[in-house]
């Protein structure tokens, strides 16, 4: 199945950027050709090498015709090709081997979806797990590696999933199956409220993942004991009494289905 996608967002932007090269191109081409006006440039070589480095420089050879001779440069704007490479501005084409069992907006969907594993993979070796490089030189060893990583991801990916509510996180997540797939994804206004308040409706503050989880780690079990007592003397515990926050984000954990 191949799924052909037009982006009207996508096309204003490609367009712009190629008025901007052609633009740019045809300025820095003219000076060029003010230069062997002038008699500053003259053999046909140093002129191409000229006019080799303005076409490097803004990748947009395709789009000019060249006519380089001695004591003479000339150029024009190929408009058939800039009319051919605008037909296809905003278009790109998705292929699945799943025909059938996949809709055209669901192959775009899945495909949009790879970008998280970037961000699982960015997640597992930086930012959030900081899982150190290992070298193994036996095959299982490779795999339980394997494993150990991915169930690690999974369980903060779950425990994120979880707390959506108290994160900088868009809570809307059946709006993603009603949209339009193929457009630029919006947060929610709910969503939008949060990163520019920097609060939640209650007026607690919002969290990212690091955060919350230092803010529980506040929580502590105290085990203490007269200072004047002798050894051997019984102690207790105390526990610090956690917050409406971190009691949600305990509570927000037990819905946690595997």
């Amino acid at each position: 199945m191949t799924a052909i996608c037009p982006n009207p967002d996508l096309a204003y932007r490609r367009k712009h950027k190629r008025e901007e090269l052609l633009k740019a191109t045809t300025e820095a081409l003219e000076k060029v050709q003010s230069m062997v006006a002038r008699g500053t440039l003259k053999e046909a070589d140093k002129i191409g090498v000229r006019v080799g480095r303005v076409i490097n420089k803004y990748k947009m050879a395709k789009h000019f015709k060249l006519e380089i001779e001695d004591n003479q440069f000339s150029f024009e704007i190929d408009e058939e090709k800039v009319s051919a490479e605008a037909a296809l501005d905003g278009i790109y084409v998705i292929r699945t081997s799943l025909a059938g069992e996949l809709s055209a907006e669901d192959a775009v969907r899945h495909y949009k979806a790879l970008s998280q594993v970037e961000r699982a993979f960015r997640s597992i070796k930086t930012m959030d797990l900081e899982i150190r490089p290992i070298h193994h030189y036996q095959e299982q060893r490779v795999r339980a590696h394997l494993f150990l990583c991915m169930l690690a991801y999974y369980v903060k990916w779950h425990m994120m999933e979880a707390w959506r509510p108290l994160l900088f996180a868009d809570e809307d997540q059946q709006a993603k199956q009603l949209r339009d797939p193929v457009a630029p994804a919006e947060r929610s206004a709910e969503a939008e409220e949060k990163v520019r308040s920097k609060k939640r409706s209650d007026g607690s503050p919002v969290h990212s993942f690091h955060s919350l989880l230092s803010n529980l780690g506040t929580i502590v079990r105290s085990t203490c004991q007269s200072r004047d007592a002798k050894a051997g003397m019984p102690s207790f515990t105390l526990d610090t009494q956690p917050t409406s926050t971190q009691q949600e984000a305990f509570q927000l954990l037990k819905t946690i289905k595997m």
